[in-house]
């Protein structure tokens, strides 16, 4: 037992040896598509998304690579009752498995989305609009180029939980709005590779 407790301290400084980190932004195209939205549609807005990334090296061409993301995202909605554009402030907190063959990299995993703020703009028709939930669970997964310490990149969100919490009473029918947000960014890590 003392030897793991002496080895663990040696194998954090030898992946923080192969870590990396970095600045990265880009821009979103988002829309909150779903069940039962009946007559209600949603259109794709053009967003933003900015961050910092940690790319840690596990075994070969494989890391981990945690980030911590401001994204603006949302969509164009209209009703019967109202028209509207919903921008919703997230900080998300993706952690991908990260593998990189020559300059080409694919990445997946797991993503939880805390909602900071919520604006509603262009209220049309005295509609209500809706209330979100401030927790998002998404799955990501993309890829790209990685071209010394430049990364160009696309990536897919896909929401996996109802984010809509508007004071309906349970009703089965009522909307259930996911994210659904298309990433293309650019970033760069400091360091050597």
């Amino acid at each position: 037992m003392k030897r793991i407790l002496l080895l663990l301290p040696a194998l954090l400084l030898a992946a923080a040896a192969h870590a990396q980190f970095g600045v990265k932004a880009g821009i979103n195209a988002a829309v909150l598509d779903g069940e039962n939205l009946g007559s209600t549609s949603t259109r794709y807005k053009t967003y933003y998304h900015a961050g910092v990334l940690y790319e840690a090296k596990v075994l070969g061409p494989v890391s981990i690579q945690p980030e911590l993301l401001y994204s603006l995202q949302g969509s164009s909605i209209r009703t019967a009752i109202g028209n509207y554009d919903a921008r919703l402030h997230y900080l998300n907190l993706p952690v991908l498995a990260k593998v990189t063959v020559g300059p080409v990299f694919v990445e997946a995993g797991p993503q939880v989305g805390f909602l900071v703020a919520n604006e509603e703009a262009n209220l049309v028709g005295g509609g209500v609009g809706y209330r979100f939930r401030r927790t998002d669970f998404t799955l990501a997964a993309g890829g790209g180029l990685k071209l010394g310490n430049l990364l160009l990149g696309a990536r897919f969100n896909a929401g996996l939980n109802d984010i809509d919490r508007t004071p309906y009473p349970t009703n089965l029918n009522d909307p259930r709005f996911k994210n659904r947000v298309l990433q293309a960014y650019v970033a760069y890590q400091f360091g050597d590779d």
